[in-house]
């Protein structure tokens, strides 16, 4: 196995972790130690830079594999998944963002597997990309209560959150219409 697919299965090693840091509470929201809530942002901001740096790895050293192609886009939406999850249970992301999000990410994986019955493989666009980049800034900045804007007084993780919002539709629609001639036939 290269080490991009390796760095794919940190990632989603990394989420139950992320979680537990995140969601693991003694009596009535008091956290197990001091910190704990930035402990989960960290393990999240890692786990999504592995995003990035083995797609970067796997073109650079024409390490490109069915399994990457097919592990990667899961282990982001499973990460992705699982912060907005939590963060709604925590009441920090409202539940009708975080399932329109995540309904936008169910269906661009049943469009990819319809046309790919048909050999087509649909990339990630600058749009999907976009959707990430934006996703995971929110929820880093929603993880970390703001900081370092909340000194200053600026919100920065709700805003960016719909943003993400924004281009998880428009990107969903995106691909919508690149398999729209598949999907007639």
């Amino acid at each position: 196995m290269n080490l991009p697919n390796r760095l794919t299965i940190v990632r989603i090693i990394l989420i139950p972790i992320f979680m537990a840091f995140l969601l693991l509470q003694v009596p009535k929201g008091h956290t197990l130690f001091p910190h704990q809530d930035l402990v989960a942002a960290v393990i999240f901001i890692l786990a999504a830079a592995t995003d990035g740096l083995d797609g970067y790895i796997a073109r650079k050293r024409h390490q490109v594999t069915v399994l990457g192609k097919f592990m990667d886009p899961l282990a982001d939406k499973l990460l992705v998944s699982a912060a907005l999850i939590s963060l709604v249970e925590l009441g920090s992301v409202p539940a009708w963002v975080a399932w329109t999000i995540l309904g936008r990410e169910f269906a661009v994986t049943g469009l990819r597997a319809i046309v790919s019955a048909d050999g087509v493989v649909l990339s990630a666009s600058k749009l999907g990309k976009i959707k990430t980049v934006t996703q995971v800034i929110s929820i880093s900045a929603i993880l970390l209560h703001d900081w370092p804007f909340s000194l200053i007084g600026i919100p920065v993780g709700q805003p960016v959150l719909y943003i993400a919002l924004f281009f998880t539709i428009i990107s969903g629609v995106d691909y919508f219409l690149k398999t729209l001639k598949y999907l007639r036939k």
